[in-house]
């Protein structure tokens, strides 16, 4: 098990020795530290991100996961199974969260060397082909699960409701993000980071990353709720228009529809 001498050399709360041995159940094969403090950037208020891995499937994670304050620090702590796990390797929608995280991590306890075998899988990790397909069919699932706030920002700007835009905002700029990650298969090592890493895969100053910067209200000069909105209307056709090639052809004709619903419904005078 992990020392208090390793703990305190990692900055981390000495009574997390403790804590570990409370979840340390029958099926426990390995314990990890992820985030921030596993790269060495972590700051006062940085939470510790622990996974612990077990060796069952059919353990209930449900309850067993927990977050709790060590020494004014937030601790929070998931359980993956061998299933969960493999699928961080086999599912584009999990990759693009947890592959370069992994590949920062570093041991708590690991007797078996399990999570260093984890770790080795996702130093050599290939974006496939495989992974691919399988990330064009949940991009054009996504699109068209966004089509509804879509129609809520179109409605919310017809009528200046801000309950409307406020709904549609979210899908908007952190959905479209979302999917582009996934379709460009950009894999980041922080929640924090994805932002910066979507904007330089697709292009610092492309239209595509000008427009989402607006939807966030990133910028010098923070947009009004209506142009955060209507830029995530346009950075809803842009993305189309990036990934209309690889878009299932079941997805294609509702997603081009709204595409040509938004550009119809939109004047002149707001575009940006």
């Amino acid at each position: 098990m992990i020392t208090h001498d390793l703990l305190r050399f990692m900055e981390l709360p000495p009574s997390l020795f403790s804590q570990l041995k409370i979840w340390m159940t029958d099926e426990t094969v390995a314990f990890a530290l992820l985030g921030s403090y596993a790269r060495g950037d972590a700051g006062p208020f940085s939470d510790v991100d622990v996974v612990r891995f077990v060796n069952d499937d059919s353990y209930a994670t449900e309850g067993q996961n927990g977050t709790f304050l060590l020494n004014d620090t937030l601790v929070v702590c998931s359980t993956a199974t061998p299933s969960q796990v493999e699928s961080w390797f086999t599912e584009p929608g999990q990759a693009v969260n947890v592959m370069a995280g992994l590949r920062d991590g570093r041991p708590l306890w690991d007797p078996d060397g399990i999570f260093a075998h984890i770790q080795r899988r996702a130093y050599t990790f290939q974006w496939t082909q495989m992974l691919q397909t399988k990330a064009d069919a949940l991009v054009g699932q996504e699109m068209v699960g966004w089509v509804e706030e879509v129609h809520k920002g179109l409605e919310g700007l017809r009528r200046n409701d801000s309950g409307r835009l406020l709904n549609a905002r979210y899908g908007l700029s952190w959905g479209l993000a979302w999917v582009m990650r996934v379709g460009r298969g950009v894999l980041s090592n922080s929640d924090n980071a994805f932002f910066e890493d979507v904007i330089h895969a697709v292009g610092v100053e492309s239209r595509w990353s000008q427009l989402l910067r607006r939807a966030f209200g990133v910028g010098s000069t923070p947009p009004s709720l209506r142009a955060e909105v209507t830029a995530g209307l346009l950075l809803y056709c842009e993305t189309f228009a990036l990934l209309e090639e690889v878009l299932p052809r079941r997805a294609h004709p509702l997603i081009a529809a709204t595409v040509q619903r938004i550009r119809a419904e939109l004047s002149q005078d707001i575009l940006l």
